[in-house]
Formats: structure tokens, sequence, C-alpha cells
């Protein structure tokens, strides 16, 4: 299977509000009860990439069979330096290496870009292929919140995962080499 990782554009909105749709309606790893349609998804994404995040897709044979976003982990200036990601494949895919090939492109453009600290939150304790995927790519299990989302008529978990980024916290950052622009003044 030769997997093309590249980076996002516009074009490719349908199909990855399509991935997202099934994620969200037939899965427990994101706590949406709702999809997003294309306009949502289009603005989300637009303002991921002005904010000076990566978002890249998976193509097998020039068809989308998954994407992957950072994000801020939190909305506070004093979080600016850490991301949280977000990988998503279409469900007849997973399972083989896409998942893995989006996150280590995602780890590896966090890094050059500057970012010290990736997060991974992971919709349900029982979802055992994100947990192992962020594993392999280095992450570390930090602690798991019981019971605080609730989908399908049961109670879930959420785990939290970090790896550190490049010069992780080895010195202070410099303002000026912050990555994005969603804190720049």
């Amino acid at each position: 299977m030769q997997i093309k990782i590249r980076k996002y554009t516009n074009t490719d909105i349908s199909i990855i509000t399509t991935i997202q749709k099934d994620a969200v309606l037939e899965g427990l790893g994101s706590f949406a009860l709702t999809p997003m349609n294309e306009q949502e998804m289009l603005s989300k994404f637009q303002g991921l990439l002005e904010s000076g995040y990566p978002c890249f897709v998976a193509e097998l044979n020039n068809e989308v069979i998954g994407f992957a976003h950072a994000s801020s982990h939190r909305p506070r200036p004093g979080y600016r330096w850490t991301v949280e990601d977000s990988v998503y494949v279409r469900r007849d895919k997973q399972g083989k290496g896409v998942g893995r090939r989006l996150l280590t492109r995602l780890i590896k453009d966090c890094t050059d870009l500057g970012f010290r600290q990736m997060v991974a939150v992971i919709g349900d304790s029982n979802n055992q292929g994100s947990i192992k995927l962020h594993e392999k790519c280095g992450f570390e299990v930090m602690g798991k919140l019981k019971s605080v989302g609730y989908k399908k008529e049961q109670w879930l978990d959420v785990v939290h995962m970090q790896k550190p980024l490049g010069l992780s916290d080895e010195n202070q950052p410099i303002e000026s080499e912050y990555p994005g622009t969603l804190f720049k003044n």
C-alpha cells in the first residue's frame, strides 16, 4: 500500500468532512454528537492554517483516506508552545499504518516549527488503536479521566498522552520564535 502524506488543501474538505462524520456517528473516539458540515470544517481548517498549525491528508491511489492536524492545546497564551494532535483515518483503512504515517509527519512538522510538547486527548479508554498508535510514536500515558464523556448511552473515559518535541523543556523559549500566529501581537 503506497500511502502519500501531503499538506491539506481546500479541495480535500468534502472527504475530510465525510471521514469525520463517520467517526462522530459510528465511533466513540470523538465526543462530538453532531458532525461538522463542509462549511464548518472549512472554517476550522482555515483557522488552523492561519494560526500556524500544520494540517495533512493521507492519500492512497489519489484518494484521501485520512487526515491529521495540530491545534492549540488550550486557548490561554501560557500553553502556546504545546499542541494537541488529531488523527482521523477512514474506517476501512485503519490498522494499516495510515495513522502512524500521518502522526509521524505531524510530529516532525510541529517539532520543526518549534513547538515543545504534543498532547493527545483520546476519547474512550477502550480505543486501543489510538492509544497504541500514540505509544508507537513515542507518547507516554499521563493519566485517565474516568467517565467524563457520555455518548451512545454509556460513560466514557479520556486518556491523556504526551510527547516532548525538539528542545522540550530544556530551555526557555524565545518569544520571537513562537511558531504560530495565534498569540502573536
